[in-house]
């Protein structure tokens, strides 16, 4: 029963970082912390999962150092976006410009 309490948790917090995501979607550093967000609870459920089935947990290893890899890009495009147009807006960030 507390397992399921447990599995019933964590995903309510990833479909309220999904809806974080959809509804706050004009700064970018929150897109990417609600990002980060669900992947952190991804992560629980992988660890939860992994956990009912005794197996190995190098997989969660290789999750973790991948989710290391998109968070740390997330930053980069985040400070280069802040460097060359000023601030975090998608308004201000145009792809097409003539």
């Amino acid at each position: 029963m507390f397992a399921f309490f447990c599995l019933l948790v964590v995903v309510f917090c990833y479909f309220s970082g999904i809806w974080i995501y959809c509804s706050k979607r004009k700064h970018m550093l929150i897109i990417l912390l609600s990002l980060e967000y669900m992947v952190l609870f991804t992560f629980f459920l992988l660890m939860f999962w992994l956990g009912e089935f005794q197996s190995e947990l190098y997989f969660s290893m290789i999750y973790l150092v991948f989710a290391v890899c998109e968070g740390s890009l997330g930053l980069g495009i985040l400070i280069s976006m802040v460097r060359s147009h000023g601030n975090d807006f998608f308004q201000s960030f145009m792809v097409l410009r003539c």
